[in-house]
């Protein structure tokens, strides 16, 4: 960052507290000691500027055509830039994507309730973002789902993206919801970001990326730092 560029602070408001009691998981797994910061060193947050692709193999930007058949579902379009603080760029950043079917299953033998799994549908991939920090991915909508964390519990439908940036070490975690969902607000893991900040982390429909008699369109970027940052998870 050059000097004459205003740094941005973090919000501390904007990312959810470790500790939300009606979600009911925090409570046992939040720090009930004051937590201790340890420095990262050069070589955790330093690693490979290209070559993301011979670490990890290709980019799986369509998930709807990893199978023999087309999977099950509304098609949908998700496109953004990956951001910093200052609205540059962000480029080669690979994004892991990983969510529930249409019928909100995951294809996960430790998700077990009764909706149908879809033999043409895993729920990941992966994309890497070009120079300009823009990512594409195809996909299908994802379902609600039932968790148990209280009574008639459901999860609003949502993508979780993870993003890596320079190392493992530096892994961002959040989730995208879609702006036409009535779940969001009564859901203890959204409603653990406040208002107006949740709202960064609901997609916007966008006629542009529609693709006609095809696909649906939703934008969605992703700002790392600064008093604009996108919530992440802990």
């Amino acid at each position: 960052m050059s000097a004459d560029t205003p740094f941005s602070p973090e919000d501390p408001a904007a990312q959810p507290a470790s500790l939300f009691p009606d979600y009911r998981s925090t409570v046992l797994r939040s720090p009930s000691q004051p937590l201790i910061r340890i420095p990262q060193t050069l070589t955790e947050t330093s690693g490979l500027s290209d070559g993301w692709d011979r670490l990890m193999g290709g980019a799986f930007a369509d998930l709807t055509t990893q199978h023999e058949g087309v999977a099950l579902g509304q098609r949908i379009v998700v496109t953004g830039r990956v951001l910093d603080e200052n609205h540059r760029p962000v480029p080669r950043t690979v994004i892991e994507i990983w969510q529930a079917n249409s019928a909100g299953r995951y294809a996960h033998v430790r998700d077990q309730w009764d909706a149908p799994l879809d033999p043409n549908f895993s729920g990941a991939g992966r994309v890497v973002t070009d120079d300009d920090g823009a990512y594409r991915y195809l996909t299908v909508r994802p379902g609600a789902y039932p968790w148990g964390n209280h009574h008639n519990a459901w999860r609003p439908a949502h993508i979780h993206l993870s993003l890596l940036g320079p190392a493992f070490a530096t892994r961002l975690v959040t989730q995208m919801y879609f702006p036409d969902d009535p779940l969001i607000e009564i859901d203890p893991i959204a409603n653990a970001v406040p208002l107006p900040y949740r709202q960064r982390m609901v997609s916007r429909f966008d006629i542009g990326t529609t693709v006609p008699n095809w696909a649906l369109g939703y934008n969605f970027d992703i700002i790392l730092r600064g008093r604009e940052a996108t919530p992440t998870e802990d």
